[in-house]
């Protein structure tokens, strides 16, 4: 196709004044290349897209094109031919046709702006935004999701916006898709919508079944997939693909930049939030850093006792079990992680009672919904005149001279005057981890009853017990101090996580008794084949597998050794998601108990996805790489499509083969020159005859060395198989 002449046509293509954008460019110029690509496979004997119009086809391939996006049931050896290996084939069909529609615009001679952001054909060009909005999102969007079968289709504004070339276009957007016509117009019910109104971050998520009654997203089986293939191929931004999919349950797989932004933000929301967590796996990995281990301890946290000892502490794994299980049994209610209002709050640290040896005040204050301050003795601190701190310093030493002890009064007077009904407290477990949280409701008040012991308190709703402590870092960076009761700064404070966890109501009926849907969570293990498998999982190798995880027909649970944690498990409701490099080390070698126990899926490179860069054919480039790499390795050392992406001029390219692509094929082949020459060519590896040295006999050997700059014609003589012999400096 006439790449640069449909750019310059497209770059006169105005939208409110304003032209398209490169990246509204460069999407229907690749669109464009990959139905080129694909006419062999639909049947044409034409080789481009103008031989095509040319020979007057060019309706009857729209009209080819259109049948197979409206097929329910299409052949798809025909489909592949144009979106290869595509997540979502028809719906790419959908906006191929659209932008091949105004490829044909281009061969006709239209004016740019006869077409309507690519999709519209109407001849008085007179279509308004909001109409446009609404066709578009029905032929590419509302349509193919129902002829796929799906449940619900949600949209990203912004991501929406720069699909279409428009310009700044969210408030349109989202008044036209939030409207009742298009809601007549696509047979949907009103969207659920997240993100703030007339943003580019707010998202629309339809359901495509016209019921009341919601449809679970998730399915009942949790999941262990792992994504392999060789380096580069897009393995670990899959990884965060399928991971935010496990936990959302829906979310569209957009390789644009902007798609991948967007994907990336939710996922960094998310893994704020706890609900994902990511780990890399080494050779030096072991079970008490991945499950648990015993970790040297100084002191208590809730006494002032000095010393050391061994103290278990939990991995990542045993971590993220413990938060999915929290959400797996607690009460499911209408709240959300973002339905807690935080502003205006203070957050305090507060103990209730030393660990092991006053365990009966922190079960009290849970029992009778008060937390209890075991400063300040026998002293009523309720009248007025104990408002300010030199007053409450004052009388505890004129009634206690005998013990000057200042947390007296300085722990006190902030649980006294400074903490105000609202405020958050966080009940510790030590330095590093925490088992409540509560909301203060009550002023300050004084048991006599309680004799001095533990005799102030206030009234609290509690938002969150746990039976198990979790990290304290789930919600609050760094630890906290022997100190009974301090502030805690609002910046320490992982917000999103806090209010995920508390979104539960204490009073609600048991978990098992409420219908709804759990939050999920997801594991993502980098590299898990580098590792010792069975020294890492240890004897939870069996509980992974799907149909033993807690919440499952056949669940099992153990007591850990460190701990002597009894009944534990894994949660149904948690997922793992691992990557493995084939170069690295081969699958056939994988651990046994872990192949039988995770679902593989291959990832292979995606020649697709490149195109044609100043003259250079990247498709081609890689094509011939990684046959000649298969040819004398295996597929298994094959280069990925993801090296390529992103460059944009011959630097780019050139920068990409001498400091990736040659030191990765020096790795593979272990410097032996001729086989890395064998797959790049003389353009790329030069070599020099070297005589024996004086004194010396034997044969000139061969000096081998990468070219700088690399020959003008490299890239045409690796990618056509020409050689020329072996060449000289």
């Amino acid at each position: 196709m006439k790449d640069q002449e449909f750019r310059d046509w497209l770059s006169k293509r105005l939208w409110k004044g304003e032209p398209l954008t490169k990246k509204a460019m460069d999407t229907r110029v690749r669109r464009n290349q990959r139905a080129e690509r694909g006419l062999h496979g639909l049947g044409y004997s034409q080789s481009t897209l103008d031989e095509v119009f040319d020979d007057g086809r060019w309706d009857d391939l729209l009209a080819q094109l259109t049948a197979l996006a409206s097929d329910p049931d299409p052949d798809m050896t025909i489909v592949r031919a144009v979106v290869p290996q595509a997540e979502d084939p028809k719906g790419q069909l959908g906006n191929m046709i659209a932008g091949l529609r105004q490829y044909g615009y281009f061969r006709e001679g239209r004016d740019p702006n006869y077409s309507v952001a690519g999709v519209a054909d109407e001849d008085d060009g007179g279509e308004s935004q909001a109409d446009e909005i609404r066709r578009y999102v029905l032929e590419n969007y509302i349509t193919p999701a129902r002829l796929r079968g799906d449940a619900t289709v949600t949209i990203t504004i912004g991501a929406l916006n720069n699909e279409m070339g428009l310009h700044m276009a969210w408030p349109n957007i989202c008044q036209a898709l939030e409207g009742r016509l298009f809601l007549r117009l696509a047979n949907v019910p009103a969207p659920a919508a997240e993100g703030p109104k007339q943003s580019t971050t707010r998202k629309l998520t339809y359901s495509l079944a016209m019921e009341t009654k919601s449809v679970p997203r998730h399915k009942q089986s949790p999941t262990n997939l792992i994504l392999y293939g060789p380096p580069g191929t897009g393995k670990t931004y899959r990884t965060a693909y399928e991971a935010v999919l496990l936990c959302d349950g829906t979310v569209a797989f957009d390789e644009s930049r902007e798609g991948r932004q967007a994907l990336l933000d939710r996922y960094r929301e998310l893994e704020a939030e706890k609900r994902i967590a990511f780990v890399t796996f080494h050779q030096n990995y072991d079970y008490e850093s991945f499950v648990e281990g015993l970790r040297p301890e100084t002191g208590d946290g809730e006494s002032n006792s000095a010393g050391f000892h061994l103290e278990a502490r939990p991995g990542i794994f045993r971590e993220i079990c413990a938060l999915a299980d929290q959400a797996r049994t607690r009460p499911v209610t209408a709240a959300s992680a973002a339905g807690f209002d935080f502003s205006g709050r203070r957050f305090w640290k507060m103990g209730q009672g030393a660990i092991g040896s006053e365990d009966e005040v922190y079960d009290a204050a849970l029992a009778n919904r008060y937390i209890a301050l075991g400063w300040g003795g026998s002293i009523d601190w309720s009248a007025e005149r104990f408002s300010t701190f030199d007053a409450i310093k004052a009388e505890w030493l004129d009634k206690s001279p005998d013990d000057p002890t200042p947390s007296n009064w300085t722990q006190t007077w902030p649980f006294r005057a400074e903490m105000k009904i609202g405020d958050i407290v966080i009940v510790p477990y030590g330095n590093t981890a925490f088992r409540a949280v509560a909301e203060v409701a009550g002023d300050y008040r004084y048991v006599p009853e309680a004799e001095g012991f533990y005799a102030h308190r206030r009234d609290v709703r509690w938002l969150l017990t746990l039976e198990e402590p979790l990290p304290l870092d789930t919600i609050v960076d760094g630890n906290f101090t022997m100190r009974t009761l301090y502030p805690i700064a609002t910046k320490r404070v992982n917000l999103p996580a806090l209010a995920r966890l508390i979104a539960g109501d204490e009073d609600a009926a048991p978990a098992e008794a409420v219908a709804g849907e759990r939050e999920q969570f997801v594991l993502i293990i980098d590299e898990i084949n580098r590792a010792n498998i069975s020294k890492v999982f240890g004897e939870l190798i069996t509980l992974i597998e799907p149909d033993k995880r807690l919440g499952m027909a056949n669940a099992l649970s153990l007591t850990l050794p460190y701990s002597k944690k009894r009944d534990f498990g894994v949660p149904a409701n948690l997922h793992i998601v691992g990557t493995m490099n084939t170069a690295d080390r081969s699958i056939a070698l994988l651990d046994t108990a872990l192949r039988r126990r995770f679902t593989f899926r291959e990832m292979a490179p995606r020649i697709d996805l490149l195109g044609t860069v100043d003259g250079i054919d990247l498709r081609a480039v890689l094509s011939s790489i990684n046959d000649r790499i298969e040819y004398l390795i295996d597929r298994e050392h094959r280069i990925g499509h993801a090296f390529f992406m992103g460059c944009e001029n011959r630097e780019a390219i050139d920068l990409v083969m001498r400091d990736k692509v040659i030191p990765l094929l020096q790795e593979y082949f272990f410097e032996d020159w001729g086989r890395i020459r064998a797959v790049l060519g003389d353009g790329f590896i030069g070599s020099r005859k070297i005589a024996p040295p004086p004194g010396f006999e034997g044969d000139d050997r061969d000096s081998w060395f990468v070219r700088k700059p690399f020959s003008a014609d490299a890239f045409e003589r690796l990618s056509g198989g020409s050689s020329a012999g072996v060449s000289t400096e």
